[in-house]
Formats: C-alpha cells, sequence, structure tokens
C-alpha cells in the first residue's frame, strides 16, 4: 500500500550534484508509484536547487542536526517523524551505526534503510568487528530492514564487518540522469578563459588530500615538460584550495591551472564536454566515483586510481586506464597518452558512455531501488 517514504540526506544541497537528481528522480518515480516523497537536508537549498527537486507530490525540509546523535537532534527527527509518519525511512551519509532504526521503529515506520555512501581510509581493509562492538552494532541495527551500499567493494565491507545479516545488505549503483543534455563546451571555455589551442584535463572533486589534487598537480607537471598546450582544470571547493594553489604556483605551472570553484550544475555547465580527459587520482578508498560515472557518461575517457570501487566503474584499457595511488608518473604517462591519440580518446568515451547506459543509469537503478522499498531487503 503506498505511502510516504521519508528520504534524509545529511548533505548540504548547494548545487545540482549526483545526490540532488538522485533525489528529484526517486521523487519522480515514487509519484508515479503513487507514493509521496519527503527530502530533508542539513540546510535549505538555494533557490535554483530548490526548483530543480521540487517535482509533483515532494515536500522539502531542512533538519540542521541532522545525522547527530545529540538529543536536540534526535527530537528533532522525532518532530519530522511525527509530521509525515513516513512507511519508509532511508538514511543517507549518517554513520552506519546509530540510533536512528530504533526511533524509527518507535515512530512506527515499517521498514528503514541506510545507503552506505562511506569511502574508506586509504589502504583499509574489510575486517570484522571486535566482538563487543558486534554485539552493540547488532543490537543498534536490529530494527534496520536493509543496507544499500553503492558498491559491490561497500557491500562487501559491510558484509565483513558483520553488524546486520548478509540477506540484509543489497548493493545498487549510483547512477547517472541521461535524459539531462550537457552544456557548452565552448562557453565553458570562454567563461574560464581558457586559452585557445590547450587541451583540457579535468578534475572535478573536493579539494582535500584525500581526492589526490597533489598528485594531480605533480602529474601535471610532467605532462607540461612534454606538453606546454595543455590546461587543466581543479573543479570544485575545499578546505585545502588555497594550499593547492600555493602548490601549483611554486611548481611554476599555475598558468596552466583554471580553479573554477563550486560549479552550480556540473552537467549543465559543459566542463565535460569541455575536457579532453578526466581525472580521478583519489588515495581513499573510493565509495563509488559519481564524477567519473558523470564523465564516461559525456563520452569521456577517465584515468584513475585503483582503489575502492573505481575499478567496478572504470574498466582498465576499455573505458580509461587505473594506475595505483599516490603515483603521479603513472597518472602523467597515461594523460599523455590519451591527448596524443584521439582516436583512442573517442572509442574509450563510446565505450564508456555504453557502460554507463547499461549499469550507471540513473533512472534503472532508482527503479531498482523502488523495487527493494516494494518487497523489501533482499541481499545480493
Amino acid at each position: 500500500m503506498p505511502g510516504t517514504v521519508l528520504s534524509a540526506f545529511v548533505v548540504d544541497p548547494q548545487r545540482i550534484g549526483g545526490v540532488e537528481m538522485f533525489a528529484r528522480e526517486l521523487s519522480l518515480q515514487l509519484a508515479a508509484a503513487g507514493w509521496k516523497s519527503v527530502l530533508c537536508f542539513t540546510a535549505a537549498p538555494p533557490e535554483n536547487v530548490r526548483r530543480f527537486l521540487s517535482v509533483p507530490g515532494v515536500s522539502i525540509e531542512c533538519l540542521p542536526g541532522l545525522g547527530g546523535t545529540s538529543y536536540g537532534a534526535l527530537r528533532s527527527m522525532s518532530a519530522l517523524l511525527r509530521k509525515h509518519r513516513p512507511a519508509i525511512l532511508h538514511m543517507h551519509f549518517v554513520p552506519q551505526i546509530g540510533p536512528y532504526p530504533w526511533l524509527a521503529r518507535l515512530h512506527g515506520v515499517r521498514r528503514n534503510y541506510l545507503t552506505d555512501h562511506v569511502s574508506r581510509a586509504e589502504g583499509s581493509a574489510a575486517k570484522r568487528a571486535a566482538w563487543w562492538k558486534l554485539a552493540i552494532a547488532r543490537e543498534l541495527l536490529w530494527p534496520l530492514t536493509g543496507i544499500v551500499a553503492v558498491s559491490d567493494f561497500n557491500a562487501l565491507a559491510d558484509a565483513t564487518y558483520a553488524a546486520v545479516p548478509l540477506r540484509r545488505i543489497v548493493r545498487i549503483y549510483n547512477g547517472v540522469d541521461l535524459s539531462r543534455l550537457p552544456g557548452d563546451a565552448a562557453r565553458f571555455r570562454r567563461e574560464y578563459n581558457i586559452p585557445e589551442g590547450r587541451a583540457i584535463v579535468l578534475q572535478l572533486c573536493w579539494m582535500i588530500p584525500e581526492k589526490g589534487v597533489e598528485d594531480l598537480i605533480d602529474a601535471a607537471r610532467l605532462v607540461l615538460a612534454a606538453r606546454p598546450d595543455v590546461q587543466f582544470v581543479l573543479a570544485g571547493e575545499g578546505a585545502h584550495r588555497a594550499e593547492y594553489l600555493v602548490r601549483a604556483a611554486a611548481a611554476g605551472i599555475a598558468d596552466h591551472f583554471t580553479w573554477t570553484g563550486l560549479l552550480a550544475d556540473p552537467l549543465a555547465s559543459g566542463v565535460y564536454q569541455a575536457a579532453d580527459v578526466v581525472c580521478q587520482l583519489s588515495r581513499w578508498q573510493e565509495a563509488f566515483g559519481w564524477m567519473i560515472a558523470e564523465a564516461m557518461a559525456c563520452a569521456r575517457p577517465v584515468v584513475a586510481t585503483r582503489v575502492g570501487g573505481i575499478p567496478e566503474i572504470v574498466e582498465d584499457g576499455v573505458t580509461g586506464y587505473l594506475i595505483p595511488r599516490r603515483q603521479p608518473a603513472a597518472a602523467a604517462e597515461r594523460i599523455l597518452r590519451l591527448l596524443a591519440d584521439p582516436d583512442l580518446r573517442q572509442a574509450m568515451g563510446a565505450r564508456g558512455r555504453r557502460a554507463v547506459e547499461s549499469r550507471f543509469n540513473l533512472q534503472s537503478n532508482v527503479a531498482e531501488l523502488l523495487d527493494l522499498y516494494r518487497n523489501g531487503a533482499a541481499g545480493r
């Protein structure tokens, strides 16, 4: 019997990115199935994002303490549950071990899920929890209907930790909205004053060490020594952005770097269409790699590190190249190989687009989630 699904994201929705596209598509498919959708974030979305999310049958809520375990945060969540009385609560980006499954049960929520979006620490390996941690975790998660992992890598980590039975873990990939038209490459180049004749190598990410931005700067120095006709575009914000600008300047390559800051709508901005090669040189164990899937959807070849769930997206030598983490020389070699061969870039890009259409299509993957809502947890 259709009811209300409350999707709670510990996210500040400041742009139209992967989370916001997922939330919109979920609301559209819930409405088509006769369900109501409530989207809750930690901050109010700006007007352009609110318009994007405001489809028929959706309500948008803001809960600043969402995901926390303080009395105030739990009290605010309780008020939200009483207000909407959802049949399903689905939490995103919250700590896996916490009070929310029991809170949902106490408010009569029939089923509650948690999506594991967590990127694990660099070099970490899946392992079973200590017996006392496991006892606490199993007690806290007993009311949880299921865990949705965004990659097989995360599903294996969840299964190995063993806080919930294997049958309650399901892998559903993140996806890209293939119905959206990509932005204009020429407009992007004009807006950011990219010099004529320069190829573009892009990395779109948070400006933090875990994303391997230092490694990309070091790789850029090697690339530019061989080919000075390249512009590196770094799109995103983060605590270490100023530090990375200084690093590029110290290497004497600052005029070959463009720092866009946070893009309000990356797909519509034209940044992917302008790029010749897209990089993601992450150091930590990426849970998925939304930006990689978006680049592939735009038929761009990818150079990425072989960490976490990234090898599930990029097929080495087919849709791009996979390299070890912290290996700028390897990254530079693959970037130069792609820049030197337009036919190779086109072929890899085309195969990447087909991979996204078959495995990382947002509409198909959200439909898989709705099947889970209808039928309950079923691990695979």
